[in-house]
């Protein structure tokens, strides 16, 4: 794939908008308001699909693999990157399927990659733990995947809403 200066540039701010989503969702305690832990909002997808609609499946995973190395990194932490990995491009590779069956919308795309997501990170805990004891905290992570996964999509939508007024749709195909 090759890449002209705008789309890289975009990717790029793409990737740091990612970037500080995720490191803001961290200062909310979430704990308080649903107390299950590993539940998070899930706001950096918010690029992710913003990213897939709008750029294409490409420039997609890149920012999703840049947000997962760079946020790692980071944090310093080698497990945080095995986890985002895998419930990141299993979101993605979901997302994308469904969107090319042009059968769901953005909040069906966005709910089905956060169900990927939680299924990602289940596998990234029986690999990590060497067992399949996570796997009974999987219909609770798929539950909650619903709400966060509508969310993303209803942010997403309002996200393209409000580009729809605005000539930055057309500047990104350029």
């Amino acid at each position: 794939m090759r890449l002209t200066t705008r789309q890289l540039t975009l990717c790029a701010v793409l990737t740091a908008l990612a970037l500080a989503l995720s490191y803001l969702e961290n200062l909310f305690p979430l704990a308080l308001a649903i107390p299950i832990p590993g539940v998070k909002l899930g706001l950096a997808n918010i690029v992710t699909v913003f990213a897939l609609y709008a750029l294409g499946p490409g420039q997609a995973l890149m920012i999703l693999t840049a947000r997962c190395l760079l946020g790692a990194m980071f944090a310093g932490n080698v497990n945080a990157l095995l986890f985002s990995l895998l419930g990141g491009l299993a979101a993605m590779l979901t997302m994308i399927g469904l969107v090319r069956l042009r059968q769901f919308s953005v909040y069906g795309v966005s709910v089905g990659g956060a169900a990927a997501h939680s299924c990602g990170q289940m596998t990234a805990a029986v690999i990590t733990l060497g067992s399949a004891a996570p796997l009974y905290y999987l219909p609770i992570l798929l539950a909650v995947s619903l709400a966060t996964g509508a969310l993303t999509g209803l942010a997403a939508a309002c996200l393209f809403q409000a580009l729809g007024h605005t000539n930055l749709r057309n500047l990104i195909k350029e």
